[in-house]
């Protein structure tokens, strides 16, 4: 396994407020990039904001201001939910940065002196919202254009494109040999259908004499760069100098694989002779209350709420278990007060409790040392040996809800141990294979507490952090040697209580009649 990983997120569009959609790609990279940290990889993690395009040029007339001030604006809002959601982003990258526009000049040039850009005059049909031109294969089988395209009007227009059709053949071999180019698997196909009917070129300009927001065309001074080819750059250029390309992931919605990163992306770098990035992760899309997720609601934004009156950890932890990637998935309030009541209050939140509670008492606030090893004792540590394989192995697939589900599987099975146990029993019987059995059920406990808080890190840090420092174990840092059951919590100490997940009201902006 090489010993660097490179994740990027897709980079925000400068014309609105955050929501659930932008909140959920930034936490589900951020455990990816926490993940493989701690497995020693040195992993950067990249993320920012897409600032140019005729939306955000309207906007900024709409409200007389200048483009700039209100990308200015947009990225403070939009940095300020990654602080929030604690993200652990290593880079932000906006596309007004001179490293940025540097590297999108630099593209062009070197494709229109390779001959690969032409100038053409073409009559198509244009989506402002999308700010793409479309072709008939875009409309829906009624003949009618998707909703996601708003309105759409034929224009006659030059402009610049890029030999786009002449790569088709490659990029279908190339999807074809890379299995794990496009993850799941099943969006592969979906890019592979797309790609049955011919490709037209790519339109790479807009004439300024409608758009000057944007990046000027290096050989031609009165047309910027189109809005995609510019923001797809972002992935290359944040990390032009630092000789980390190519990304190891993409994670992106479903909404823009086919065709901006399945297509254009990989063609450009192609056509450029630049190693391609070596994956895709597609996730899908979030509904609230099991109705679309929109703006105009304000469904999608009033979500992050929760991030603020139950923690960032929680609701960190809902989005990765409750969708599974690449699949849609619902947030509502009332699953939401499920899992953090039943999965983190009362599962784990009580058993962290139940352990600080019963180690005060008969220990002094000092965990002991294992004295018996009954069946109990060896199904449990039989079980996390298999929960700890399908854990990183659904990690490592990127199926954080599987994960998750596994781990759960065992806290409840530690639920159930000290059930059976019954330390409080134990605790006053004067036999000494009693206070053996005692010994072992705390020692137990413990220790599988401090391999769940490791695991769990990278969904939960600050949570996870603490409840170590609770048990008296240093924070978890890396995985390596530290994922094995072992005695390493014999002789800490203790606190005398730690509530985690204390009960609070939910936001009532979308709570459920």
């Amino acid at each position: 396994m090489p010993s660097s990983f490179y994740i990027t997120t897709a980079i925000d569009y400068a014309n609105g407020a955050p929501h659930l959609g932008h909140a959920y790609e930034k936490v589900l990279a951020d455990v990816v990039a926490r993940h493989m940290r701690m497995r020693g990889r040195t992993t950067y993690f990249l993320t920012g904001l897409d600032e140019h395009g005729q939306k955000v040029q309207q906007t900024a007339q709409k409200r007389a201001i200048e483009p700039q001030v209100l990308v200015d604006e947009v990225a403070a809002v939009f940095r300020a939910m990654l602080t929030d959601l604690n993200i652990s982003n290593d880079d932000y990258i906006r596309t007004t940065e001179p490293r940025h526009k540097r590297v999108v000049q630099d593209f062009l040039q070197r494709l229109f002196d390779k001959g690969l850009i032409y100038k053409g005059q073409k009559t198509d049909w244009y989506s402002t919202r999308q700010e793409q031109f479309l072709t008939d294969k875009d409309r829906d089988p009624d003949g009618s254009w998707p909703e996601i395209y708003g309105e759409v009007t034929q224009t006659t227009e030059e402009n610049y494109y890029f030999k786009l059709g002449q790569f088709q053949p490659w990029l279908i071999e190339h999807i074809k040999t890379h299995p794990d180019f496009i993850t799941p698997r099943f969006r592969q196909n979906q890019v592979l259908e797309f790609l049955k009917e011919p490709m037209n070129d790519l339109c790479i300009s807009r004439p300024k004499s409608r758009l000057t927001w944007g990046i000027e065309l290096p050989f031609d001074s009165g047309f910027v760069t189109y809005v995609w080819f510019d923001a797809l750059t972002n992935y290359y250029s944040a990390v032009a100098e630092k000789g980390l390309w190519p990304a190891d992931v993409h994670v992106i919605g479903k909404d823009i694989l086919s065709p901006p990163h399945a297509v254009y992306w990989p063609c450009m770098l192609k056509a450029l002779g630049i190693e391609t990035p070596r994956q895709l992760l597609v996730h899908g899309w979030w509904t609230v209350n099991n109705q679309k997720a929109s703006k105009s609601t304000g469904n999608a934004t009033n979500t992050l709420g929760f991030a603020a009156s139950h923690g960032a950890d929680a609701f960190r932890f809902y989005l990765c278990r409750e969708m599974v990637v690449g699949q849609d998935a619902d947030f509502s309030a009332t699953t939401f007060e499920n899992r953090y009541k039943a999965d983190l209050g009362n599962n784990l939140g009580n058993l962290v409790n139940r352990l600080l509670n019963m180690v005060g008492r008969s220990y002094a606030g000092v965990i002991p040392a294992a004295a018996a090893d009954e069946e109990l004792e060896q199904n449990l540590r039989k079980l996390w040996i298999d929960t700890e394989k399908k854990f990183s192995a659904d990690f490592l697939e990127y199926q954080l809800s599987h994960a998750l589900e596994a781990l759960w599987v065992f806290i409840s099975a530690m639920n159930a141990y000290i059930e059976a146990r019954a330390p409080w029993k134990l605790a006053k019987s004067a036999e000494p294979a009693d206070r053996a059995r005692l010994d072992s059920c705390l020692a137990h406990v413990a220790e599988g507490l401090r391999l769940v808080a490791t695991v769990l890190t990278p969904v939960m840090p600050a949570t996870c952090d603490k409840l170590l420092i609770n048990i008296g174990r240093p924070v978890a840092t890396y995985f390596d040697g530290q994922l094995a059951w072992s005695n390493v919590c014999t002789g800490s100490k203790v606190a005398e209580k730690c509530i985690l997940f204390p009960p609070v009201e939910p936001p009532s902006v979308i709570a459920q009649a």
